[in-house]
């Protein structure tokens, strides 16, 4: 667990993903928390209108906001530090997993469905 715990901080403490995790955020909601704090600080109501809808939308339980950062920072990483193999290395073994882990899961769905048939 330990083991774990540090890689995991290793992988997110990299410099070249935190600086394209945070240009993601900006472009996905940065902008809608400066436009609040200067729609409020100037009195300039569609930007205290435009950003707080936008807000109220991201804080909606179900919004997909946190998949479009996650998708737009990791094309970043790819499009800014192509050569940085060690952060894609770990974030493809991730990928890999996750993929196979669906997959059991599904094989095991249909193996339940199977065995439900043959009892049947």
């Amino acid at each position: 667990m330990k083991e774990k715990l540090k890689k995991f901080l290793l992988f997110i403490s990299n410099p070249r993903l935190l600086l394209c995790v945070a240009i993601a955020w900006m472009i996905t909601n940065g902008w809608s928390y400066v436009m609040m704090g200067m729609g409020t600080y100037f009195g300039i109501g569609w930007m205290i209108a435009v950003s707080g809808t936008y807000l109220a939308f991201l804080w909606f339980p179900f919004s997909p906001e946190k998949l479009a950062t996650l998708a737009i920072a990791l094309a970043l990483l790819r499009w800014l530090f192509p050569k940085d193999q060690k952060t894609l290395a770990v974030l493809y073994d991730m990928r890999n997993k996750a993929k196979a882990a669906i997959v059991r899961r599904k094989e095991k769905k249909q193996e339940k469905k199977d065995l439900q048939k043959e009892s049947e």
